[in-house]
């Protein structure tokens, strides 16, 4: 029996092998991490149906990609992109004016990084998904293939059934929206500086005693805030302390984080106090950092106040009255991974 004939022999051990990349590889096409879990289950049910069929061309990896991609623009086929609120075409929101929220959209999710392969945290953070978005489902396959799996032209075409010009004049355009966005897959760095976990700290701090003043000063003059599902997004300091001086419900006390991680980036469950006095689940926040790890400050905030996120990302989904934030405690407990098919 071959290697490849002994991995496909233990299906069991090949899910656990491969699950966790393969979600982050559905994530990043369908930017949901509750469909990239259907998404990745699908796979793993075709392949061990075709199993049997598998003739070694290529390794299993390879055959599982193929398998998921094709999974992927299956279900995307006639589905709308998944945005955040500053890319849905509205300009930032000023100070003062009401908020709206869309339940209609399908919102970009975040993915917690306990969830995906570490490996490829690079290619998962908020803003590249994000911006992968606005490619149409075959131009985003094709992206991934090749800048990010490092596939071959002739590798991709086989895979999605076309030809090597046609995958290469699908990446030439996909490269084109992506520099509009000035986006690119750039490295995440896995380790905090010290000015970096300080910052954090005070941030948790701030919040539990609400001094929006503290909060806005660690934010660039530039930062972006936004809250799906609410279509409203705002920019600068200004705009974000008036947010959260006057939009959030909380006051001093009120409002504990407990640490995770999402798309290689820092990010915080915010709970907030009810009129029992236990907390509830709130937002999940993802903080996005500036370019200078030595210096840093804050330049996008995502908060998602979807809360199935709490259980995904393995945080409480509840926290009792006497429940202190400590800056200073580990990162949630890593999500588990998606079960394998039976």
């Amino acid at each position: 029996m071959t290697t490849t004939d002994d991995e496909l022999a233990d299906f069991p051990r090949l899910t656990e092998r491969y699950q966790r990349e393969l979600l982050a590889h559905c994530y990043r096409m369908s930017g949901s991490v509750h469909e990239a879990e259907d998404l990745v289950q699908e796979t793993l049910l075709r392949a061990w149906k075709a199993s049997a069929d598998f003739q070694g061309r290529s390794s299993v990896r390879t055959w599982l990609y193929r398998i998921a991609t094709n999974v992927c623009l299956t279900n995307l086929e006639g589905r709308p992109r998944r945005p955040l609120p500053s890319g849905i075409g509205t300009a930032d929101q000023p100070a003062g004016d009401a908020l709206e929220q869309d339940h209609e959209i399908t919102w970009l999710e975040p993915v917690p990084d306990a969830a995906v392969t570490v490996a490829e945290r690079d290619s998962i953070r908020l803003a590249f998904v994000a911006a992968l978005q606005h490619l149409p489902a075959k131009q985003r396959a094709v992206l991934i293939l090749r800048d990010v799996l490092r596939w071959s032209a002739a590798e991709v075409a086989d895979a999605l059934d076309t030809t090597v010009a046609a995958v290469n004049s699908a990446l030439q355009r996909a490269h084109a929206q992506m520099r509009t966005r000035a986006l690119t897959e750039d490295s995440v760095a896995d380790e905090l500086t010290t000015a970096q976990r300080q910052l954090l700290e005070r941030y948790v701090e701030a919040f539990w005693r609400k001094d929006v003043d503290t909060i806005v000063s660690m934010l660039t003059a530039e930062a972006v805030w936004e809250m799906p599902p609410f279509t409203s997004w705002f920019k600068g300091r200004a705009n974000i302390a008036w947010l959260i001086g006057n939009e959030c419900p909380g006051g001093s006390e009120d409002m504990p984080m407990i640490e995770t991680r999402a798309n290689g980036q820092p990010a915080f469950g915010l709970y907030m106090r009810t009129p029992e006095g236990g907390f509830v689940p709130f937002q999940l926040q993802v903080l996005q950092w500036n370019g200078d790890p030595d210096h840093p400050e804050l330049s996008q905030v995502d908060a998602f106040f979807d809360t199935r996120l709490f259980e995904k990302f393995g945080l409480p989904m509840s926290l009792p009255g006497d429940f202190r934030p400590d800056p200073a405690r580990p990162a949630a407990p890593p999500a588990a991974a998606p079960p394998a098919p039976r």
